[in-house]
Order: structure tokens, then C-alpha cells, then sequence
């Protein structure tokens, strides 16, 4: 798999490294613990998961791990501690790369068994005059590493020096990340094309009378057909639960004349893509859920014509508001002027939630919004998602009837290019129209 060797190798790893250290200062030491193993019940666990910041400076999958960086260090500066091979576990668990194999496959200067962690890391720190780590994602580990500087301070009367600051980790590797490189935009790409085929599975397989954990089951079938898996929990909710932004259930039966709104995405390596589509079960939409699809397609071009380089982020979500608020107007759902409607948030009953978000190893990936104040600026390899809705409560009373229980988002995942943009997901059927002809193949 070339796409996965380029994006994780030990070199493009390595350079990563290299450039949060250069960030980083050399008195400074690095720290990133691997994402703990989560228990299910008893004594069964979650499907491991890696750390997205670990993943992305290492390609190392195993749990019980702590990526070490000691700018500067005439030893090594990229350090791990890791399991040691171990037959008996091995034989259970599956096969561990150890100190050794780790440090040959993922290009590394030094690794230790993560058994020797507290006799070794404490000399580490010694001499550091700051850390950089990710304080209060694993309070286990917090506790850990406040009890290894204590024990440096501890000898400070011998002639020890210990850091005197710590700083946020994620300052640094937050930006490192929203920019992506093209190896990563290749797997995002294969993310979202997985995605397209699922979406199109599911909208192929709908009928009425077919339940939400059905049509879910069909596009996790697409995803684990192509190697990849979830990259959150599939929301496909039927009639009035397509108004449940978070809806989570998938238990309910589509009627016809429903509507059916399914947001999934595929994780391919790490990264995520996320898609959103409404359709009607039945394969023809009401002239009122056109309506409103159609004004949420109108609010979907407009937001993307923003998405541009040079381009502050907020204008994407302010596009969207303008002609979201102007239809809802227009159909008789809004009262009043369209600025009256906006500066009072009145659209907000119909439209709770922004336009979108960045994409990557998380489906809401790192990276700041604002910077200095300000919205920021849109740059070439930024990968986000468009994603503008509508959602008329079943027991709105104050609106007609035709409008109530329907709730419609569509969503794409777009990339920044040096021009423009690109639509990752285009493929997939967007418009009325599209849903229509794909759902009557």
C-alpha cells in the first residue's frame, strides 16, 4: 500500500519529528504517551484505537507506548518506550515489534520496554527546561509525569535542574496538522471514496419499512469491504429523528414519505471522511422536503464559493446563514426582514449548528478558528467539511403542517487548493434531482 508507506514512513515520521523539535527549542523535552486501552465490560476492551498526535509522528499502532523527543541529545533525540516482544502474549494479543524492531521499522534513535519507564525518563527530564505535552487527556499519565519532575526537583539541592514550564503540546502540533501534505490528502481521498460507496449502498438498499440499524449495517458492510472502518458513530435517522443533530439510536423504522438523513464516514488509516446526504425512502421527495433541500443546496454552493484561499473561515458559515435565512423567509417560515433575521439569531430555530469543520486524523480535527482575534484565514491543504441544514421540529406548531418532523443537512469535505477548492466527495448524488435518478437505478 503505497499510499499508507509515503504518509507513515519512517522518513516523513521522522521529518515530523524533526520540525516539532526545531519548534520545540533544545531545552525542551517532548512528551506524547499512546492512547490507553479502553475496557467494554469486564474484561473485554474497546477496539483499539492509537492517539491521532502518536499515530501521526510515529505510524506505531501499539498501545502502552510514550514517544519521548529530547531535542539536542547526543544520544538520540527520538526516543520510545515500548512492550517488549513477549511469545506468550504475542500468541494472545498478536505480534509486538519491541524495543528493537521499533527502532529499525519506525525510524528511531533509541527505545526502551515501557517496564523501565520510571528509572529512565526522570534522567530525561533532568537538565530540561520546559516540557511540552498534552496535559489533561489522560489523568493517569498526568499523575505519572508530575511524579517524575518531583523527583527531579527533589534533587535539585544535589545540583539538579528541573523545567520550570510546561506548555501545551497541541499549540505546536495543532498547526503541523491542519495543514495537510499530499500523501495525506491521498488517504482522505480514498476515505471519502469509500464513503461515496457506502452512501450510495445505503440509498440503493432504502425502502419503506426498512429499520435505521439496517441501513447502517450496509454502509459499515461498504466500509470493512474496503479496509477501512467508522470514523464516529453513523447517524442515520428516519422521519422526526433526522431533526436529532447527535442522533445516535438506529433503531427506528422508515415509513413511507419519510425522509432519511444519514451522516457517515469512512476512517481510512487514521484519516476520516464525513458525509452527509438526506434522501426520501420511498425515492421521490414531497414538494415540501424539496423545498427545503433544494434551499439547503442554494446555502451549500454559496458557503463553497467562500471556501477559497485568503478567505476567512467565517464567511463559509455567514454564506450559508444569508441564504438559509432568505428561503426560510421566502416559504413563509420566517416573519420580518432578512438583517432583522440574522443580527437577532431567529434562524438559529431552524439552523442550530455552524457550517462546518476541520477534517483529518479526527473527524474534528485540530487547528484554531480564530487567530489573534480574528476569523481565520483559509490556506491551501486546509480540508474541511461544508455542511449547512434545516430542521423543522414534528411539534412546531407555528409553521404548516407539510413543513413539520423534516430535518435535512448536506454535507461534503472539501480541501483548499492554491486556486480554490476541491470537492472530495463530489461524486456522491447531491442535488434532488441526483438522489432521485441514483435511488430508481
Amino acid at each position: 500500500m503505497m499510499l499508507i508507506e509515503n504518509a507513515f514512513s519512517a522518513s516523513t515520521c521522522g521529518l515530523r519529528r524533526q520540525q516539532l523539535m526545531e519548534m520545540a527549542g533544545e531545552d525542551a523535552l517532548l512528551i506524547l504517551p499512546a492512547a490507553p486501552e479502553r475496557v467494554r465490560s469486564r474484561d473485554t476492551y474497546f477496539t483499539y484505537r492509537q492517539d491521532s498526535d502518536f499515530w501521526y509522528l510515529t505510524g506505531f499502532e501499539e498501545p502502552q507506548s510514550v514517544l519521548v523527543l529530547a531535542p539536542g541529545r547526543k544520544h538520540g533525540e527520538a526516543l520510545l518506550f515500548c512492550r517488549e516482544r513477549n511469545p506468550e502474549r504475542e500468541g494472545w494479543d498478536g505480534p509486538r515489534l519491541g524495543p528493537e524492531g521499533a527502532v529499525q521499522a519506525l525510524g528511531l534513535d533509541d527505545a526502551w520496554d515501557i517496564e523501565d519507564i520510571d528509572d529512565i525518563l526522570p534522567g530525561l527530564i533532568e537538565g530540561r527546561s520546559r516540557i511540552w505535552y498534552h496535559f489533561g487527556h489522560d489523568t493517569d499519565f498526568d499523575i505519572r509525569l508530575i511524579g517524575w519532575v518531583n523527583q527531579v526537583r527533589s534533587k535539585i539541592r544535589l545540583g539538579a535542574s528541573a523545567p520550570h514550564e510546561f506548555l501545551e503540546l497541541g499549540y505546536l502540533l495543532d498547526e503541523m496538522r491542519l495543514i495537510k501534505s499530499a500523501d495525506e490528502l491521498a488517504l482522505m481521498q480514498r476515505a471519502a471514496d469509500i464513503s461515496v460507496l457506502a452512501h450510495e449502498a445505503a440509498m440503493r438498499a432504502a425502502r419503506p419499512g426498512i429499520h435505521e440499524y439496517q441501513l447502517q449495517a450496509e454502509l459499515e458492510r461498504v466500509f470493512r469491504m474496503h479496509d477501512a472502518c467508522p470514523a464516529y458513530g453513523s447517524i442515520v435517522g428516519a422521519g422526526d429523528n433526522a431533526c436529532v443533530l447527535h442522533y445516535h439510536a438506529n433503531r427506528a423504522q422508515a415509513q413511507a414519505g419519510d425522509l432519511v438523513l444519514i451522516d457517515a464516514g469512512a476512517e481510512y488509516r487514521g484519516y476520516a471522511a464525513d458525509i452527509t446526504r438526506t434522501f426520501p425512502v420511498s425515492g421521490r421527495f414531497t414538494q415540501a422536503q424539496r423545498a427545503l433541500h433544494e434551499l439547503v443546496g442554494r446555502a451549500q454552493a454559496a458557503a463553497l464559493a467562500c471556501a477559497l484561499p485568503g478567505k476567512p473561515w467565517n464567511g463559509i458559515h455567514d454564506a450559508a446563514v444569508e441564504v438559509l435565512t432568505d428561503g426560510l423567509l421566502s416559504l413563509g417560515l420566517l416573519k420580518g426582514g432578512l438583517q432583522e433575521n440574522i443580527e437577532s439569531g431567529a434562524y438559529q430555530r431552524f439552523y442550530r449548528h455552524k457550517t462546518g469543520h476541520w477534517l483529518g486524523l479526527d473527524v474534528h480535527d485540530v487547528g484554531d478558528y480564530r487567530v489573534d482575534g480574528q476569523s481565520r484565514l483559509l490556506e491551501p491543504g486546509m480540508v474541511l467539511t461544508i455542511e449547512p441544514g434545516l430542521y423543522v421540529s414534528a411539534d412546531d406548531t407555528t409553521v404548516e403542517e407539510k413543513w413539520r418532523g423534516i430535518g435535512i443537512r448536506t454535507e461534503d469535505d472539501v480541501v483548499i487548493t492554491a486556486t480554490g477548492h476541491r470537492v472530495m466527495t463530489d461524486a456522491l448524488a447531491r442535488s434532488a434531482d441526483e438522489i432521485e435518478a441514483l435511488m430508481a437505478e
